[in-house]
């Protein structure tokens, strides 16, 4: 009996979180729809079923372990010392803002145990809470990499509390935490972790807002505005509330502090943007609670920016994959169409974000195609950071590899991991909504819901073997006959749309239709914002029955994508579609897919733990003696999440559809053929020896080397030769992202070559060049050596990388 009182107070916990006011009483404003609550939500099995199983017994288990052996537990223990006078502790761990990844782990754990009751985990989870709490100063301020010690605080947090608020990332953490308190309390009632978030969250208030002796600044990475609302909605107090719409009113406001820049969101006030610009995570996070501000306080100045936000990214800047964020540079927005291929970020963390604030524009208009956007993030760019082991992830998710992919159990800037954990447990309290007579149906995955409706209660069940099929059936069954509408989700690419815009479309026209079917009978398809719309007077065992035609589409890119002008991409369902090596002798990139080619689905349940690849024929290129030679081949696609699971490989998203858009496999040089290494932080290395040509030192087409974030250091990237050779020239073509990032040009750079074991410099009087889109050619006196560097001084405030680096 007691286990069933306190499942249902949890359960109309959850119910208040998103819509329907706080735990304490209702606001006067909210959300339209209302969140039918996870801990109502089963997935029994299916796509989704399947991986929450694994991020139960490996993901979150993973991460917790990480955490442990990484330092970031270590990092409470030392704080805890501090505060009783241990003296000269040292932060145990690389970044600033680590704290909040034991915060989101927690929040995972704490959706796991939704899932899952597990007694030996809430008590590993109190223990950690035991840690928090012990790390926190008397006044509720908790930040660890300042409280081991402020004497040498990591260079990020400046000496002394917010004093270095655009880059330190306390508020950040504090808002990480106050969504992982209030996901513990969710999951087990106890209020150990949300007494914590509230001391901390009561001292923000006490420190910020617009009184004359506060600060008023904002945080310099957003999150802080979300679990403030969250924690509004657990505890009824409106002075969080009132804090996050200060935050949210206070960013772009020069009258009030000195502002971050766009890189921030913090050029102009909210209400004034009209575009989405910077740091991709700490934007989609600011939209979200921006619009969940918006819902509660009513004032629609809010959502018309998030309106012509959204359009932005939708008409201009988002790719096929549902990913956000084009600049590695910056992590962040591009301009507008600039969306790259091989050098796309599209960080994990950027597409979770974005999905949270598509389902809360969901939650606000009650529109599918919010959900269409969700979904399509959630299948493709949010998946492809998932390993199918549980215990490897990808940071960034571009669109095409030379096969310098691979995914790595964590990462120093850990925050990709947590999140994925914490994501997909929480999936679930996606999948439904109500609003007033309408029960939404969002996602399609097996599993039950019971629904609190205000026809009464509704228990859902629902089967299909989607996203493979596209047949589902839910079967209704509410606690007494009642009249309501059912909304049935029938996704933009089932109506010939993949996106609710311009910018990619359909090859052909989409000609068989949905179908919906009541009790084995057909009803018109009444499409109302994205939804079949089903009113009926509901009784017992009622089925509905939903077709999803799937049939192989090419995908075409608006023409002011550069990228992808004379390319096709491929879906089926809510499934992008790449070409990868192992199915093509390693080389993809080299094909070209005519609009002619006959393309099936095919079910292959014993590859990549069972999916349907897509069969064709294609045409691959490559020289041989001087000549371009070409070979008809056969073609197979696999879903895009699945690539990287066989190896490095190369793999691409947008096949070329005409030859001069292919790369014929190039015959090897010396530089090809050598080993490449280089300093420590750079990324994409082995772009610099991939043979293809720039078309200038923007070009993000094929990739590139950076050092970014690191400004004013000194790098180096070293070619080692299978043998010994004669060289007597080498030639750079620098990579600058002046006007989208903050690569440029380097200071100045060396040549050396190894002599036994020393390295020595290249005999030369000609000058090292720093040119814009050229090649910058040193010629030395010819020496034979087994190895090669560059030794490159990137500028005091900005950094440098490498398009392509020969040697002859």
């Amino acid at each position: 009996m007691k286990t069933a009182l306190r499942s249902l107070v949890l359960w109309l916990f959850a119910a208040a979180l998103f819509a329907g006011g706080s735990a304490a009483g209702p606001a006067q404003s909210d959300y339209a729809v209302t969140s039918v609550p996870q801990t109502a939500v089963k997935f029994t099995g299916g796509f989704w079923g399947t991986r929450q199983k694994t991020d139960l017994a490996v993901t979150i288990r993973h991460t917790m372990k990480e955490c442990e052996d990484t330092g970031r537990i270590r990092n409470f223990e030392l704080a805890a010392a501090a505060l009783k006078g241990a003296k000269d502790g040292k932060f145990a761990t690389a970044y600033a803002f680590d704290d909040s990844d034991v915060y989101k782990v927690i929040e995972a754990a704490s959706y796991g145990l939704m899932l899952q009751p597990d007694p030996g985990l809430e008590k590993d989870l109190d223990i950690w809470i035991a840690k928090i709490a012990a790390a926190m100063e008397p006044d509720g301020y908790i930040y660890t990499a300042r409280t081991i010690n402020p004497q040498k605080a990591p260079r990020m947090s400046g000496k002394e509390r917010w004093t270095n608020e655009r880059d330190s990332h306390e508020l950040y953490c504090a808002g990480h935490m106050f969504e992982a308190a209030v996901a513990h309390f969710q999951a087990t009632g106890k209020k150990n972790f949300l007494a914590l978030a509230v001391k901390n969250a009561d001292f923000l208030d006490k420190t910020f807002g617009p009184g004359k002796d506060q600060l008023k600044f904002v945080p310099g990475h957003e999150v802080t505005e979300m679990g403030l609302v969250k924690l509004y909605r657990a505890t009824g107090e409106p002075r969080y509330l009132a804090l996050a719409k200060f935050f949210v009113d206070e960013r772009g406001n020069a009258a009030g502090h000195k502002l971050y820049g766009s890189y921030n969101q913090d050029h102009l006030p909210v209400v004034q943007q009209t575009e989405a610009v910077g740091h991709a995570v700490r934007a989609a996070y600011l939209y979200a609670g921006v619009t969940d501000v918006a819902a509660l306080t009513g004032d629609k100045r809010y959502m018309a920016a998030m309106d012509r936000i959204w359009e932005d990214i939708v008409a201009r800047k988002l790719y096929l994959t549902g990913g956000i964020g084009a600049a590695g540079g910056i992590e962040g927005f591009g301009p507008a169409y600039d969306l790259p291929n091989p050098s796309g970020y599209a960080e994990t963390c950027a597409t979770i974000a974005y999905a949270l604030w598509n389902y809360r524009m969901f939650l606000y208009y009650g529109d599918g195609k919010y959900m269409d956007l969700f979904e399509r993030a959630s299948y493709n760019a949010f998946l492809s950071g998932y390993g199918m082991s549980g215990d490897a992830f990808f940071y960034p998710n571009p669109l095409a590899s030379h096969g310098q992919h691979e995914r790595t159990p964590w990462f120093t800037c850990a925050c990709c991991p947590p999140n994925v954990a914490r994501f997909i447990a929480e999936l679930g309290g996606f999948a439904y909504g109500v609003e007033g007579d309408k029960i939404y149906v969002n996602l399609y995955n097996e599993g039950t819901a019971e629904i609190a409706a205000a026809a009464g209660k509704v228990a859902l069940s629902l089967a299909t073997e989607y996203p493979w099929k596209g047949e589902i059936k839910i079967k209704v069954a509410p606690g007494k006959e009642a009249a309501w509408t059912l909304m049935v989700r029938i996704p933009g690419w089932a109506l010939g749309k993949p996106l609710p815009s311009d910018l990619y479309r359909y090859a052909e026209e989409t000609k068989e239709k949905p179908v919906v079917r009541v009790n084995g009978k057909a009803v018109p398809l009444n499409i109302e914002k994205g939804y079949a719309a089903i009113a009926r007077t509901w009784k017992k065992d009622d089925t509905v029955d939903i077709v999803l035609p799937m049939p192989v589409h090419r995908v075409l890119a608006n023409e002011n994508v550069k990228s992808d002008v004379g390319r096709t991409a491929v879906e089926r369902g809510p499934l992008v579609y790449c070409a990868e090596g192992p199915d093509s002798d390693g080389a993809v990139s080299n094909l070209v897919l005519s609009d002619m080619a006959v393309l099936k689905a095919e079910a292959k349940p014993a590859l990549l733990n069972g999916i349907t690849v897509i069969g064709g024929e294609a045409t691959a290129y490559r020289t041989q003696g001087g000549k371009l030679v070409a070979e008809k081949r056969n073609l197979t696609l696999i879903p895009y999440y699945s690539w990287a699971h066989r190896g490095k490989s190369e793999m691409e998203v947008w096949i070329a559809r005409e030859p001069a858009k292919a790369y014929p496999v190039p015959e090897p040089t010396l530089a090809s053929r050598a080993k490449v290494t280089c300093s420590p932080g750079g990324k994409g290395i082995e772009a610099v020896h991939d043979l293809y040509e720039p078309s200038d030192s923007n070009d993000h087409d094929r990739g590139y080397l950076h050092w970014w974030p690191k400004k004013g250091t000194t790098e180096w990237i070293q070619y080692d030769f299978q043998t010994p050779a004669t060289i007597s020239e080498t030639s750079v073509y620098w990579f600058d992202d002046t006007g989208g990032g903050e690569c440029r040009v380097p200071a100045s750079w060396k040549v050396f070559v190894k002599d036994g074991e020393t390295w020595v410099p290249v005999k030369t009087e000609g000058p090292f060049g720093a040119a814009k889109d050229a090649y910058n050619i040193v010629k030395f006196a010819a020496v034979t050596t087994s190895a090669i560097k560059l030794e490159i001084k990137l500028p005091e405030k900005f950094s440098s990388g490498v398009q392509e680096w020969k040697v002859k």
